[in-house]
């Protein structure tokens, strides 16, 4: 039994990097979400951003297609926010407690915003 259990564990944590790999570019922080695309990722945002349509990083081009579950959440420094074209899903939470919110620029090309 423990070395079933120790065998499962050692697949677990050889996958884990594979499974999430997150990285930070001109302050906008990313998690993978395939191969070749990416989410942005809760970090601290203030001011006005705009999130670039693709990103690169060690060599690689990453499209941003998402904003990720509580990406920008209780950010109350954020003021403005411009999201390109690629983006096509919004998770829940993610603009949630941003109070100095005043303007997004959201794109046609989203298809899921939570509820």
């Amino acid at each position: 039994m423990k070395t079933k259990l120790l065998t499962l564990l050692l697949c677990l944590l050889t996958t884990l990097p594979a499974l999430a790999y997150r990285f930070q570019v001109n302050g906008i922080t990313y998690n993978s979400t395939s191969d070749n695309t990416v989410e942005v990722a809760p970090y601290y945002y203030s001011g006005s951003i705009t999130i670039p349509a693709k990103v690169q990083y060690e060599g690689n081009t990453y499209s941003v297609t998402a904003i990720g579950y509580y990406a920008f959440r209780n950010h109350t420094g954020l003021t403005s926010i411009t999201l390109p074209n690629s983006i096509t899903s919004i998770g829940p939470n993610a603009f949630d407690g941003c109070t100095g919110l005043t303007s997004i620029t959201l794109p046609n090309s989203i298809t899921s915003i939570p509820y």
